[in-house]
């Protein structure tokens, strides 16, 4: 699937008001789960009101046990400090990686800002070593500004 091809259906999901805004991230979610081969497990976290923490609201893959990740902790925790794009091409090549099944093989997260401000983030975890390219990373921020506008 050409990422590209995917804007319009991100656009429509997010446009659609008769859905809550968590019921439209989560057809986000399953959206890219669905049609992006290598996204195997695709979730936002957002931060936790003023806590140093942030918070899956919603997510499509496999149930994780890190509802909740301290800013700093694992790969989630570091963009929430550092407001960069993290692409991890090979998590056990990661010191600071939180393992959320033993088949991710890779990760990328990349902030989500409103007014300026990290709010949260989209994470995406493959069972593919190295799959992700700076198209992804364009995809995704393309889709963070998207949902941005709905929050």
């Amino acid at each position: 699937m050409q990422l590209e091809n995917l804007k319009p259906e991100i656009i429509s999901i997010l446009k659609n008001n008769q859905q809550s805004t968590t019921e439209r991230l989560q057809m986000v979610c399953q959206l890219l789960k669905d049609k992006i081969s290598y996204y195997d497990w695709v979730g936002f976290y957002f931060r936790n009101g003023d806590k140093e923490e942030l918070k899956l609201r919603t997510f499509a893959g496999l149930d994780t046990d890190h509802k909740i990740i301290p800013f700093g902790k694992g790969i989630c925790g570091q963009v929430a400090v550092s407001n960069e794009n993290f692409v991890v091409p090979d998590v056990q090549a990661q010191d600071n990686y939180i393992a959320c099944s033993v088949s991710v093989k890779s990760e990328i997260v990349i902030p989500l800002f409103k007014d300026g401000e990290n709010i949260g983030q989209i994470d995406i975890d493959s069972d593919t070593t190295d799959p992700f390219t700076e198209k992804d990373e364009r995809f995704l921020e393309f889709v963070n500004q998207e949902v941005a506008k709905i929050l």
